[in-house]
């Protein structure tokens, strides 16, 4: 027999026996900050534990009722986030049971998930590899009976403007001009002049630039996080690199020679790989250039199909 001091129906409970002293709908109750573990892919078919902070709430559509019951909330969380790895089905059963703990309460819930997606990437040329660290967010609601999920990361990637470069090879060739004002060089003087501070009177302007992407699933699909990262990476070709050699670090400037970009390019690149994607219903993508050259950032957002 249970001692009564661990007797839930022998201690008051005030939400439940109580009325609100005003009464009224509220349109969400519940929790921010949550600390949980989430079970989640690694992008290479294994599962990992990842710390997470997890809010989540559900409708009060009882207008007398003083309030909800936060520990259904959580031991429910609890138990789905921690157990099985979160996918499109496992989310929307864990908001049906979260509105099910609170029948006659309750006819909707919502839940965001943030984390750090660790995704091993491999070097440019070298044998060599590294990780990196993606901020993730999960947004989940079932809203009278439908279910919506939309997926977000951040990718961080090199942007080489476009003006400086061209403002640059101007000046390369100036420097020519003056260097040989009075010679027709050899070839052998030419690449030897390339090759020499000479040949490089000025160098374009990059910055560490930041992408952040939420995507709206088309019901019945799944989008691993892996593989979103992926298709923002492909698309702007120039992720910024963890295990770097003198032959990574080549490979990376010639990748930037070969892909300038405003961040007016760098949206317009994203939006084309989701446009491409039908598990996406809708986006909102929103870059960052961290510029060099000015104390501020150059910003660009693309979004279809995507309410806030």
């Amino acid at each position: 027999m249970r001692s009564t001091e661990h007797d839930e129906s022998r201690l008051p409970d005030v939400a439940a026996d109580q009325h609100a002293d005003h009464a009224g709908a509220l349109e969400w109750v519940g929790m921010d900050g949550i600390e949980l573990p989430l079970r989640c892919a690694d992008g290479r078919g294994a599962t990992v534990t990842a710390p997470a902070r997890v809010s989540v709430q559900v409708n009060l559509v009882d207008p007398h009722a003083r309030g909800i019951h936060m520990s259904r909330l959580y031991l429910t969380l609890e138990r789905a986030l921690g157990e099985q790895p979160v996918t499109p089905s496992g989310l929307c059963h864990l908001l049906h049971a979260l509105v099910d703990s609170h029948a006659g309460l309750s006819t909707s819930a919502r839940l965001r998930i943030e984390y750090r997606q660790m995704l091993k990437r491999a070097a440019l040329v070298s044998a060599n590899a590294g990780w990196k660290a993606y901020p993730v967010v999960i947004e989940a609601s079932l809203i009278e009976g439908h279910f919506m999920l939309r997926l977000g990361c951040e990718v961080q990637y090199a942007s080489t403007c476009p003006a400086s470069a061209a403002l640059s090879r101007q000046l390369n060739q100036q420097r020519f001009d003056g260097d040989f004002a009075d010679s027709v060089p050899s070839h052998h003087a030419v690449r030897a002049w390339l090759g020499s501070e000479r040949g490089m009177a000025a160098t374009p302007h990059a910055q560490r630039s930041t992408a952040r992407v939420c995507v709206k699933l088309a019901p019945g699909f799944d989008l691993p996080v892996a593989e979103l990262v992926d298709a923002v990476e492909d698309a702007l070709a120039t992720p910024v690199q963890t295990a770097v050699k003198r032959e990574d670090e080549q490979a990376f400037a010639k990748l930037n020679a070969e892909n300038l970009m405003f961040c007016e390019d760098a949206a317009r690149r994203i939006r084309a790989a989701l446009d491409a994607d039908k598990r996406i219903a809708g986006y909102r993508v929103r870059v960052a250039h961290h510029e060099s050259l000015h104390p501020h950032d150059a910003v660009a957002v693309a979004s279809r199909n995507f309410l806030p």
